[in-house]
């Protein structure tokens, strides 16, 4: 696990909301911890081959500010009762979202798509493996509510889908 593996899992447990996280691999193990102020602690252990702990060193913990609370007319964006005619297209696991097969390829769907249940609507990342999340309605994509090469939560929002 290289470092800027490690920084992006510090971003999306900042994000989760997760007061601490374990991650134990085979030659490495990984705690994050978050406080009540936003501060994180992020100790790593790697292991030779030799299966005994080698070094412990903390990451510097990363200043983060609480975002603002955001109403829908200081976004700009409809108020959440004109999303409720929508279906949301939410994550089945936990990982990093792409929105296309590969960076040489064009991504899965656009806003304004017609889709159909079995369609593909975008690959989710998790242990080195890429899965692929089929779409279960049909309608049309309205909204991709996730940034292409993001982590996501299991149960995350992806997209909206207009059934009609």
């Amino acid at each position: 696990m290289d470092l800027k593996e490690i920084q992006n899992l510090i971003k999306f447990v900042a994000k989760s909301g997760a007061s601490e996280v374990k991650l134990e691999m085979d030659d490495i193990k990984i705690t994050i911890r978050t406080g009540a102020e936003g501060k994180e602690t992020t100790y790593v252990q790697q292991y030779p081959m030799g299966g005994q702990m080698q070094q412990q060193m903390p990451l510097q913990p990363q200043q983060q500010q609480a975002p603002a609370p955001e109403t829908p007319a200081s976004t700009g964006e409809k108020p959440a009762d004109d999303d409720s005619k929508f279906i949301t297209v939410k994550s089945p696991i936990i990982g990093t979202f792409y929105r296309k097969p590969s960076p040489d390829k064009p991504v899965f769907i656009e806003v304004g798509d017609i889709i159909k249940e079995g369609d593909v609507l975008c690959v989710i990342e998790a242990m080195k493996l890429f899965n692929e999340i089929e779409s279960e309605v049909s309608g049309k994509i309205v909204k991709v509510l996730v940034e292409d090469s993001s982590p996501v939560e299991f149960d995350q929002p992806l997209f909206l889908v207009d059934p009609s």
